[in-house]
């Protein structure tokens, strides 16, 4: 089974940021998954560089385009090195194989009558590289680089025949609906196919930059019909018919919404034309937003992705792009948003999870796990999980097959809560129930763990080998080892926390190395822009007051025993539960912050400790009188108080 995918390759005028980050990384997410279900998977990415604007810049830089754009590679490599994107190849537009595969496909078409000399004359937007119809213009503006007011450009220039493949191009979106997707970008290509298409300049006249047409030299191949090209001559078109017929068609197109248009109607007629097969698949993904506006260049609303990553390292990052924003859809970054999902779903979730297994590992059994029980409803969640999450990879919901794994983390946390291995730790007798329910809890991460390896490859490969995992990362099988495992001794490797938990604030200063993720495929903190920061002496620390309290201090507090009457969900809300108590001579209404610990049929008949004197507090519109006491590590679920021998409503605790 062979797997080629492709993202757009880049324009080199300036970095990469943060939205072109989100294609890299979402379609590395899917080249890994693929990966781990055996197929044998070609990655390619690349750099755009015959276009104007490149060679501007390079001008502007006092340097030869050819020497900016090597340099420029190197940064983009750079890049996506520091966010682990396991690219199988990537390609530049200025190789000789892409050279040779562009003239032999514009020859091609030229030969069939599909290329012919005219003369356009248009609205045409710099920054796209595009000629711009009237009605496209927003204001007389590019409706994508707003700041820019298009040229009205007037030349003799080659034309493709795009015109005569608009009623092939239609039928084959009418029998091949999986296409393009998301079925919303379909949408868009079906009506403007509907409407018709008009014939596209496919070159410069006057220009030196770029790839001479092989049957009019004094004219270079337009930049966009030179770049749709890479993606074949990457793979052997013009230069290996035999790898060139191992490999193409490929398999899915990754491409940002704008663009689509490109590769579902310009590239499939350019193929058509040369009688090569269509790409099976395009998935126009959506835009990446930052604080609500549209992550630009122009526009001045972009964030380097090296600066984001250093924050946390490059798998906290990874997550954030794939779990949280619908792969199709538009997203939204912010720093807040990003610190507190890193503390949600790392600090107190998953990494949390690892430490408090590996510390009771380590405490009850010497960090050596035995097989025992069948892991029972935990094992059932895991299964469940990994059906759901093959079902989303499949159809590149990256969303919800990354929340699919989080479901065993937390069943896994659910798990622990019930079972309170440090209460069957206590009695000899349970030995044996012991042992199941830490082997189980290892179990049920090892399995999170490999499903979540394509989102987070350096940190789960390390997850893996603190519980036990002893086959290499490379050699992983959805099929085989992202199921259940009930045989095998574990040895626990315990280890320093995985995502200390963030409290310096969104705009603090970034994490060091060793507080970052773990990565143990590659070194991959490349730090592109890392200013030293000079080394003051410390003033003298001040003497802290006494910040201890009196007994009578104490006894202001209230606290008493009350029994869980009734317990519901607070609608929209991931954290409050409802709960009706019982205080022996009345009954309140009390919000709790235990919904990621306790399902609420959980609680029902529980007696717990509340502040009875507390001043009433009004939360999501429900007016609650009292706190529940609850215990928790520094960033955990909370466990609450809980008795050794029956206590009855209202008791009073000192």
């Amino acid at each position: 089974m062979r797997f080629f995918l492709t993202t757009a390759i880049d324009y080199v005028n300036s970095r990469p940021h943060l939205g072109t980050a989100y294609e890299k990384i979402t379609a590395d997410v899917i080249a890994r998954y693929k990966r781990l279900s055996g197929f044998e998977t070609h990655f390619l990415m690349g750099n755009d560089e015959h276009s104007q604007n490149v060679y501007k810049r390079a001008i502007e830089r006092g340097l030869d385009p050819r020497a900016y754009c090597d340099q420029m590679e190197q940064e983009f490599r750079a890049s996506w090195t520091q966010l682990d994107v396991s690219f199988d190849d990537f390609i530049r537009t200025t190789e000789s194989r892409h050279t040779a595969a562009v003239r032999k496909l514009a020859q091609t078409c030229f030969d069939k009558g599909d290329i012919y000399a005219g003369t356009y004359e248009g609205w045409y937007c710099v920054s796209c590289e595009a000629f711009k119809q009237e009605k496209d213009l927003a204001g007389g503006k590019c409706p994508l680089h707003p700041t820019l007011t298009p040229e009205w450009i007037r030349e003799k220039n080659y034309f493709f025949r795009l015109s005569k493949y608009r009623d092939a191009l239609l039928r084959h979106f009418i029998d091949t609906p999986s296409f393009l997707q998301p079925d919303g970008r379909r949408n868009e290509m079906l009506r403007l196919l509907e409407a018709g298409l008009e014939d596209i300049s496919v070159s410069r006249a006057g220009q030196l930059w770029g790839i001479p047409l092989p049957f009019a030299p004094d004219n270079v191949v337009y930049v966009w019909f030179d770049a749709l090209i890479n993606y074949a001559a990457a793979v052997g078109y013009g230069t290996d018919e035999a790898r060139f017929s191992t490999w193409w068609p490929a398999d899915l197109h990754v491409v940002g919404k704008d663009i689509t248009r490109f590769h579902t109607v310009v590239w499939p007629a350019m193929l058509m034309s040369a009688g090569l097969p269509l790409p099976k698949q395009v998935y126009g993904h959506g835009w990446v937003n930052f604080g609500g506006q549209r992550m630009s260049k122009s526009l001045g609303t972009s964030l380097d992705p090296s600066d984001v990553a250093a924050r946390f390292g490059p798998d906290p990052l990874r997550l954030y792009l794939v779990k949280e924003i619908s792969y199709g859809g538009d997203g939204d970054f912010t720093w807040e948003r990003y610190e507190e999902r890193y503390n949600v779903d790392l600090a107190n979730n998953l990494g949390n999870l690892v430490s408090r297994l590996s510390a009771m590992a380590e405490k009850y059994r010497q960090s050596r796990l035995v097989p025992a029980g069948t892991g029972g409803r935990l094992a059932q969640v895991a299964e469940a999980s990994l059906a759901r999450y093959r079902s989303a990879m499949d159809v590149f919901a990256l969303h919800d097959g990354a929340a699919a794994a989080f479901q065993i983390v937390d069943a896994a946390n659910e798990f622990i809560a019930e079972n309170a291995p440090w209460a069957l730790a206590k009695n000899p007798a349970q030995a044996a129930q012991l042992d199941a329910v830490l082997f189980s809890v290892a179990e049920a991460i090892r399995v999170a763990a490999v499903l979540l390896l394509p989102v987070m490859p350096g940190s789960c490969a390390e997850i893996l080998r603190r519980v036990g995992e002893t086959t290499a990362v490379g050699d992983l099988r959805l099929d085989r080892d992202g199921r259940w495992r009930g045989d095998g001794v574990r040895t626990i490797v315990k280890g320093a926390a995985l995502w200390p938990r963030a409290e310096g604030g969104p705009n603090g200063p970034p994490l060091r190395p060793d507080a970052r993720s773990v990565n143990v495929e590659a070194d991959l903190q490349v730090r592109l822009k890392e200013t030293p920061v000079e080394e003051t002496p410390a003033a003298p620390a001040a003497a802290a007051p006494d910040a201890r309290i009196s007994i009578d201090d104490f006894m202001k507090v209230e606290l008493r025993t009350a029994r869980v009457l009734e317990a519901e969900a607070v609608p929209k809300s991931r954290k409050l539960v409802k709960l009706k108590v019982d205080l022996g001579t009345e009954q309140r209404t009390v919000l709790a912050g235990i919904a990621e610990a306790y399902q609420p049929d959980q609680l029902v008949g529980r007696t717990v400790v509340i502040v009875f004197n507390l001043k009433p507090a009004t939360l999501m519109g429900i007016e609650s009188n009292g706190m529940v006491l609850a215990a928790s590590a520094e960033g955990g679920k909370p466990t609450l108080v809980a008795f050794a021998e029956p206590v009855e409503p209202g008791w009073r605790v000192r």
